[in-house]
């Protein structure tokens, strides 16, 4: 079965419903972004690419389309693990 193409403006609205900011990142092969904490709830959502999640220990592949919950508190990293560019979403609540 084909994935459907993640729509960034639909997400943005549902987010921005749910009280949540929504900004587009994009991270080439390779790179790491580890060990973060933030004090407010966070959204991420695939839009192309093979990333990797860590959420306090626990590894996560979403595919595209899939929403992750990071809560506040939660140490978490982000891994590019494909070959090719990673773009994804990412947005805070209030």
């Amino acid at each position: 079965m084909q994935e459907q193409p993640v729509d960034p403006h639909a997400v943005r609205k549902d987010w921005a419903d749910r009280g949540f900011s929504c900004e587009l990142w994009e991270d080439p092969p390779g790179r790491e972004w580890n060990d973060f904490v933030h004090s407010t709830d966070e959204l991420v959502m695939v839009i192309e690419g093979n990333l990797e999640f860590e959420v306090n220990g626990r590894t996560h592949h979403p595919r595209p389309g899939e929403e992750l919950f990071i809560p506040r508190g939660a140490t978490h990293s982000v891994r590019n693990i494909g070959s090719d560019r990673a773009s994804w979403l990412f947005g805070y609540n209030s």
